[in-house]
């Protein structure tokens, strides 16, 4: 049987911050985007596209962080192997994933969605180019965001 982690261990309290900062920030950012585009000014729109790349480095580095180096210690704390296919490595190689697709894709997306909002700001008008990038943002957001919430109910069920 499988030793717990105890509810209130700081390596527990951290990860439930880590997941908490790392979760919150993808559907707080999403829906902000959604508000920026649906209004179509520029200028704002550009400034919300900024923020979300802040937000990145300011939120979810850090969850990435706490995530990774809590949740390797209570996986070793409770037993669980990290040889063999199971929930946890199943786990481990969708969060690498999503991770990878951040960086590679995501982050590239964002730095467009920045430089086409603030040529749109110049033109008057939202581009198509920006238009485009908002498009993959929003479908490699969305994959990137369910990766986690996948990783969240393997984490409750254990099922494997």
């Amino acid at each position: 049987m499988k030793k717990g982690c105890e509810l209130f261990e700081p390596s527990n309290i951290l990860a439930s911050i880590g997941g908490d900062y790392f979760l919150r920030k993808h559907y707080n950012c999403a829906f902000w985007k959604i508000r920026a585009d649906i209004k179509g000014n520029p200028t704002f729109i550009h400034n919300t596209v900024k923020n979300v790349m802040l937000a990145d480095f300011i939120f979810t580095l850090p969850g990435l962080i706490l995530i990774i180096i809590t949740g390797s210690l209570m996986s070793a704390h409770a037993g669980y192997s990290m040889s063999g296919f199971n929930w946890l490595t199943l786990s481990m190689i969708l969060f690498s994933l999503s991770g990878i697709l951040w960086l590679t894709v995501l982050l590239p997306i964002q730095r467009s969605m920045i430089r086409h909002s603030a040529q749109s700001i110049k033109d008057g008008i939202i581009s198509k180019a920006y238009r485009k990038a908002s498009l993959y943002w929003a479908i490699f957001g969305i994959t990137t965001t369910l990766f986690p919430v996948i990783i969240l109910y393997f984490m409750i069920t254990k099922g494997f």
